[in-house]
């Protein structure tokens, strides 16, 4: 059972419950909701969470994807539906979900802009498919935006940093933009009142991936929508970093110092 630090898990059923259908022993399923629950060489899982994983896809890129690439998937087809024409900002664009969102948002004809702190990460999100990006820590952003719009500004922010980002990200949206806020790496951002959005009548959200896979069909669409672009070749899955789960303790240090990049594994 390949699995990623936290909560994302790939393995093959050993057994199943009394009565249960669609899952048999020696299927390989995922699971993207087990905090913690995933140091381990076996499980009981509910089986109404666990989604197959095709032939297509290897077990350690399933592990990898699975949190990422669902969250991916419900920002973009979901939350706000990103479609051809549409001008999108990714902050944090060579990270994890960033990259993803980049990745997919190209691939269904939207022009990415993407921000990063560094040169190299820069590098990263070019190739991993923005349009334009702008080194936060060199450039201001919401005049590079302006810019880059002509001042129309974007169709929609999706903004995993927070409190560094959030006002900066309100400023570089179109009339009747949407801000997407679905992480706060770098704190929680402080409270907008209503008459912020006034102005512009923007439209403000702080979604959850639970709340958008909560059925067993959603669950399985939106997985099942990943699996697919990645056998498609619209999504590219690095796992630059495997461990033994030996070395869980290694794992974390090396991911809290940010020594890695790409997706880590954690291998029983």
């Amino acid at each position: 059972m390949p699995f990623t630090p936290g909560t994302e898990a790939v393995g093959e059923v050993i057994a199943v419950g009394p009565g249960l259908t669609g899952r048999e022993v020696g299927d390989i399923v995922a699971y993207a909701d087990s905090p913690m629950g995933s140091y381990s060489e076996e499980q009981i899982l509910p089986a109404n969470k666990v989604v197959p994983v095709p032939s297509s896809i290897s077990p350690v890129i399933a592990a990898s994807v699975m949190l990422k690439g669902m969250t991916a998937q419900f920002l973009l087809r979901r939350c706000f539906k990103v479609e051809r024409g549409h001008t999108i900002l990714v902050h944090a664009a060579a990270g994890g979900v960033g990259s993803l969102l980049c990745q997919w948002a190209n691939a269904l004809g939207a022009t990415v802009i993407g921000t990063v702190s560094t040169k190299e990460k820069a590098t990263q999100a070019k190739d991993g498919g923005c349009h334009h990006v702008i080194i936060y820590k060199e450039e201001d952003v919401v005049a590079r935006v302006n810019e880059i719009t002509s001042s129309n500004g974007v169709d929609v922010v999706y903004d995993s940093v927070g409190k560094d980002t959030f006002q900066g990200s309100l400023a570089c949206l179109k009339l009747r933009g949407y801000m997407v806020s679905f992480g706060q790496s770098s704190g929680t951002p402080d409270p907008v009142p209503l008459s912020a959005l006034a102005p512009k009548s923007l439209f403000l959200t702080r979604p959850s991936l639970m709340q958008y896979t909560a059925t067993r069909d959603e669950l399985l669409e939106t997985a099942g929508e990943v699996f697919a672009n990645i056998s498609s070749g619209v999504l590219r899955v690095h796992v630059n970093h495997t461990y033994p789960l030996a070395q869980a303790a290694q794992a974390h240090a090396e991911l809290e110092s940010r020594k890695t990049s790409g997706s880590v594994v954690l291998i029983p």
